[in-house]
């Protein structure tokens, strides 16, 4: 009997490329739903599926209680993993595969993009100029050089590593923490281990949070946290929305006290109209595509795709998040 798989994950269904080839020759019975989805979507979804190839789509106990017994396994595309209860799933015996190692260039160039647009004022500026609202002489915005500024840099994986990589080409100083820390990488690329989060975010000039989402991250940037950093600082997003308080940050960027902010990632997504950040001063806000480019969609269909493959065909060739195989 042909597999039935529910398809989520909107950029590898819009993007074409091989792994739309590869999806193709699978003899399985595919249904496709445009994630990001809601608990209440999945449980009207969810019960005669093999397996999920998803996004960042709801995945709670509940909605792998009414999965089963069906359910075998739960493909991942992507990397972060907070909105599947993994280890609810190991506990079922249900392998949640990821694809590491496929999207940090592309994420990273992101952040810098960011960094430079938010120092330089690049993008507000172009938007005030599209408007109309050329300036001259004296009048001009004035940015700021990175080179010489301290980035600091809260989760050193794969992503916060590209990035440091990066601002030591720019001239930057950077210190980082994580839980985990190379000493390694840091030494071979001059980089200084801040001994607490906390230490990172106070002695930084510009901040790149790259963390994943965990009890002891969210709301790791808050009225109180932001009351302690560098006046001006500017912060950059490309970890979870939930890691910052939003309406703390937008109060701040009215006060001036964070300069410049920049997400690719929200609390709520898609946002309310009346989302704060949307319309605060100094602040960009993307519809989480840093990850999303031709090369990194491929890579990370293509890897999601392969672990679900090899999986049904009870191949060693998957990369398993939850211990289960």
């Amino acid at each position: 009997m042909s597999k039935r798989v529910l398809l989520t994950t909107t950029s590898f269904q819009d993007t074409p490329g091989t792994h739309q080839d590869l999806l193709s020759a699978q003899d399985w019975v595919l249904v496709r739903e445009r994630g990001p989805l809601s608990e209440k979507r999945m449980l009207e979804l969810v019960g005669d599926f093999d397996a999920f190839l998803c996004g960042d789509d709801m995945i709670t106990p509940a909605v792998i209680d009414k999965a089963l017994p069906r359910l075998q396994c739960i493909s991942k595309y992507g990397i972060g993993l907070d909105k599947i209860d993994k280890e609810y799933a190991a506990e079922n015996e249900i392998p949640v595969l990821f694809t590491p190692g496929v999207n940090h260039t592309t994420v990273a160039e992101h952040a810098f993009g960011f960094m430079l647009s938010l120092a330089k004022k690049i993008h507000s500026n172009a938007c005030d100029v599209r408007e109309g609202q050329w300036v001259g002489g004296w009048k001009k915005p004035v940015g700021n050089e990175v080179m010489g500024k301290k980035l600091g840099i809260i989760g050193m994986g794969r992503i916060g590593k590209e990035v440091a990589i990066r601002a030591r080409a720019f001239g930057m100083e950077v210190i980082a923490f994580n839980r985990t820390f190379d000493e390694d990488f840091a030494k071979q690329h001059g980089i200084e281990q801040g001994a607490s989060a906390q230490e990172v975010l106070e002695a930084s000039d510009i901040i790149s949070l790259h963390c994943a989402l965990t009890a002891g991250t969210r709301d790791l940037i808050n009225k109180e946290q932001i009351e302690r950093l560098k006046d001006g600082v500017l912060i950059i997003n490309c970890a979870r929305g939930e890691v910052i308080n939003s309406e703390a940050v937008a109060a701040a960027l009215a006060s001036g006290k964070i300069g410049g902010f920049a997400a690719d990632v929200l609390d709520v997504e898609p946002p309310a109209a009346d989302h704060p950040l949307l319309s605060a001063p100094n602040c960009i806000i993307t519809a989480h595509i840093a990850s999303r480019t031709h090369e990194s969609v491929q890579r990370q269909a293509k890897r999601s795709l392969n672990n679900l493959i090899n999986f049904f065909a009870k191949t060693d060739d998957t990369l398993c998040a939850n211990g289960v195989i």
